[in-house]
């Protein structure tokens, strides 16, 4: 299998490593700007590919870096947490389409930072491989599976634990989507919710003079307690105060 492979993160990186192993033929790893890169040296390193298969992610739908893609023939596009959008035309360059690994359950979650919108809105948590289409994170369903959201998860802890199951649930599909197996269950775009990262302006801000539901504010910390991000905030004499919160079981207390 020729993959072009499109990655950030640790998950990224765990999933390159299991393309690896599988030997599948990586022709190209497209990577986010180094200022955006997350885990980016060890992508590159377990890529291990001349500069010139070394695509950056920012241009990856302009029209020189798509000519560069057809040169390259992939048979399929992988994107694990690769945060450029994918144009018409790229997309119809692999002959086996492109797939994308979303931390999410879909249709729920579509977006950014589904790990906190799961905690603060209450919507199944959990990861799904899917078809790329033009419209983000709405593509055909290969594989999806829920993660349960425990009263001591933290946006952390829940991304920890959707991590984990985005990579078992990738190594257990890959030979159906290798093998030409793999199902297709079409998403209504209207189902589901959708994120964009800005979104995160209307949570963080606490209002010292407002009044919230204590389920609704604690569901607010602990889903943005997740360092080193900054998270949720109060305002006092012109500082910002941030907070994180720490919780236990009491069987657990110390």
């Amino acid at each position: 299998m020729r993959v072009l492979y499109l990655g950030n993160n640790r998950l990224g990186v765990e999933v390159l490593k299991f393309l690896k192993e599988e030997d599948e033929e990586i022709v190209g790893i497209g990577v986010h700007p180094p200022h955006k890169r997350t885990y980016g040296q060890e992508l590159l390193d377990v890529a291990g590919l001349q500069q010139d298969r070394i695509l950056p992610g920012q241009s990856i739908s302009q029209p020189e870096t798509a000519n560069k893609l057809r040169q390259l023939n992939p048979d399929l596009v992988v994107s694990v947490l690769f945060g450029y959008i994918l144009s018409p035309e790229v997309l119809k360059i692999p002959r086996l389409g492109s797939i994308n690994l979303h931390p999410a359950y879909l249709p729920y979650n579509r977006g950014a930072n589904p790990n906190v919108w799961s905690i603060v809105e209450g919507a199944p948590a959990g990861v799904t491989l899917h078809y790329m289409g033009e419209r983000i994170d709405t593509g055909d369903i290969i594989a999806r599976e829920s993660v349960s959201i425990e009263p001591t998860d933290t946006g952390k802890t829940l991304y920890r634990k959707i991590e984990q199951t985005g990579l078992e649930l990738f190594r257990k599909t890959w030979s159906k989507i290798r093998e030409g197996r793999a199902s297709r269950l079409p998403q209504n775009g209207n189902e589901g919710t959708y994120h964009r990262v800005s979104d995160l302006d209307q949570i963080d801000r606490i209002d010292l003079e407002a009044t919230y539901r204590a389920r609704n504010l604690i569901n607010i910390l602990r889903a943005r307690t997740f360092r080193p991000h900054k998270g949720a905030y109060f305002e006092i004499d012109g500082q910002r105060v941030y907070m994180r919160l720490d919780l236990q079981y009491e069987e657990d207390f110390d």
